[in-house]
């Protein structure tokens, strides 16, 4: 997959893109990943992207003129999905993700100040994207969140593709309670099913204790019909 990142703060990627599995992924070549920086698209001694909203108001607007120069750049024909992350875009989650990891191209647009003027989410957005309901200082930290989240999700990524099948939200249910060795550790023992050999058992014990997780933490999650779990 190619995905292709347009921002304002291009350093704030290099940390976090260049460890565990996205490093990996973009080493086996399973990911290419670019970090573009917004202004290289700007024509003026200031580099400006950004101005005041007609109507009057707080803060200032993405300008429409560096960011379609960029998306058009940038963009392949019928290959990448333009992405807005922004506080008014649907909320992300785990089914969005498989989603996107099944497309050919993703372009991520960063939103920063008090977001960006409405043509630019007209003529150019495929899809608008937010990570929760609160406001962030810009829109890196949520890019990378979709990144990380569709990056583990592209095929060869994990050790074992079966990984990410069973996760928390992979079946709109949390993942249920996991146990390694020792057995007892101060006097807390890892239940007698896990070490009982029975497949199947287990297989029945780990469904049930998702759904009890799932109905203790997160009841919003259980669908009408797993209402009386």
């Amino acid at each position: 997959m190619k995905i292709n990142v347009l921002t304002l703060f291009p350093a704030m990627f290099a940390g976090p893109l260049d460890e565990s599995i996205i490093k990996r992924a973009r080493k086996k070549g399973l990911l290419d990943l670019k970090v573009h920086d917004l202004r290289d698209w700007t024509h003026d001694r200031h580099r400006t992207v950004d101005d005041r909203p007609f109507g009057g108001g707080p803060g200032m607007l993405m300008k429409p003129e560096p960011v379609f120069e960029a998306v058009e750049s940038l963009r392949q024909r019928d290959e990448t999905k333009v992405i807005f992350l922004s506080p008014a875009g649907r909320k992300f989650d785990q089914q969005i993700a498989r989603e996107l990891a099944q497309q050919k191209g993703l372009l991520l647009v960063t939103g920063h100040y008090e977001g960006f003027d409405e043509r630019l989410r007209r003529a150019l957005a495929d899809d608008e994207l937010s990570i929760g309901d609160y406001v962030l200082t810009n829109g890196a930290l949520p890019a990378m969140v979709v990144i990380d989240a569709v990056t583990r999700l592209l095929p060869g990524v994990l050790g074992d593709d079966e990984s990410s099948r069973d996760e928390s939200f992979s079946h709109g249910l949390l993942e249920y309670p996991q146990y390694t060795r020792p057995a007892e550790f101060r006097g807390m023992k890892v239940p007698e099913v896990l070490i009982s050999g029975n497949h199947a058992e287990i297989e029945k014990w780990r469904r049930e204790q998702a759904k009890l997780r799932t109905k203790e933490r997160r009841p919003d999650l259980l669908k009408p019909d797993n209402a009386n779990l």
